[in-house]
């Protein structure tokens, strides 16, 4: 999936403007990477565009993940300074089901067990939005 495929993805699933889009993916993907462990990290990267994967990559300088449920990514997401407190958990869950259309199963499967189970509740089924997965 290209950068700009995957932003108009997040835009229409959030219902935000694509600027919002942007933001919301930058932080989000961020926060996932500070969320799963570094290794996963990169593997998720490697299957994204650079404009993508540069959120997931970053001097985190760990390999263990840091364990927070859905709620306080959420919040994280939402006390970064560009991002609007309402669009927050919208845009995540955006993201989120976007990503999962733009990895392969495997790929996501593999990120997501490093979440907690109240992730599996929010995150859109696959092809719910209207997008094709790869490989699929």
């Amino acid at each position: 999936m290209e950068y700009q495929d995957f932003i108009n993805a997040v835009a229409t699933r959030a219902k935000v403007s694509t600027d919002q889009a942007a933001a919301l993916t930058a932080t989000t993907l961020e926060t996932l990477a500070d969320r799963i462990s570094a290794g996963q990290a990169e593997d998720l990267a490697y299957q994204l565009p650079d404009k993508l994967a540069d959120h997931l990559r970053g001097p985190r300088g760990r390999e263990q993940a840091t364990s927070f449920g859905f709620e306080e990514f959420v919040r994280r997401v939402a006390d970064r300074p560009n991002i609007d407190r309402a669009l927050a958990g919208p845009g995540v869950i955006a993201v989120l089901t976007t990503l999962r259309e733009a990895v392969t199963r495997d790929e996501f499967q593999n990120a997501a067990a490093q979440l907690s189970k109240d992730f599996w509740q929010v995150i859109e089924p696959v092809g719910a939005g209207g997008g094709r997965r790869p490989g699929s």
